[in-house]
């Protein structure tokens, strides 16, 4: 089975060329799609260059989106244009290793899981960027195990693997970084075969480029209470 790795990309120009070329080490068969999501330090043009010299072994495809829409909306993008039977999003910096992509999708390629999580909880070996942000993630995993009954321990983790049929019909909306308080709570809704595995993951700080605060927590939290109120399986039909 094939695997499209979508990344998700806004200024990351001093980290995306390393994570490419570590998955070119990557043993799958695989397309990598960026999805540049209206950057303006150089990004896009580099990649353009990229793929137009055939620099890394693998086809390298690239999305631009002329203005920023947020993680979501260029998931969204990546998620619609993939080519492969299998789906796993790598965020362009470098907090999460290449090489741990075969074993998250694994237990979709055997047949065993529609959806796999790679857990920074499960491993022992997980960097974080505060406590703050931790026991927000810890929080967030809580509600949506709560609310939708099926036990996770990182919803908020980069590494959500999919079948690809299973991710569209999702009928993602979310353009910010709620998008993964949408994706683990229509995996528990939807009843997909859900696993979870242990991958290692080394935080980077605000000054390096992280994103993701507060404002996103409480956000995902409002998403998560209103997908609990508002989902019914006729949306799905």
């Amino acid at each position: 089975m094939r695997t499209t790795i979508v990344i998700p990309s806004y200024n990351e120009m001093r980290t995306l060329p390393a994570v490419l070329k570590a998955i070119g080490g990557v043993r799958l068969d695989k397309e990598v799609l960026v999805v540049d999501d209206g950057s303006c330090d150089g990004t896009r043009e580099w990649v353009e260059r990229s793929v137009a010299a055939g620099e890394f072994p693998y086809e390298l495809r690239l999305i631009k989106h002329e203005a920023n829409k947020g993680k979501g909306g260029a998931l969204i993008t990546g998620f619609n244009a993939a080519a492969g039977e299998i789906v796993i999003v790598q965020d362009a910096d470098l907090e999460y290793d290449p090489a741990q992509i075969p074993g998250v999708v694994r237990p979709i390629a055997e047949g065993r899981a529609d959806a796999v999580f790679g857990s920074r909880m499960l491993s022992g070996n997980a960097e974080t960027y505060s406590q703050l942000y931790l026991a927000g993630n810890k929080f967030l995993t809580f509600l949506v195990s709560t609310l939708f009954g099926v036990p996770m321990t990182d919803s908020y983790t980069c590494y959500k693997a999919y079948k690809t049929s299973l991710l569209r019909a999702m009928r993602l909306t979310s353009n910010g970084f709620e998008i993964e308080a949408e994706l683990a709570c229509k995996t528990a809704f939807l009843g997909l075969r859900f696993e979870e595995v242990p991958i290692v993951y080394s935080s980077r700080s605000r000054s390096e480029g992280k994103k993701i605060n507060y404002k996103d927590a409480v956000k995902g939290v409002l998403k998560i209470l209103a997908l609990r109120l508002l989902l019914r399986r006729s949306d799905f039909a």
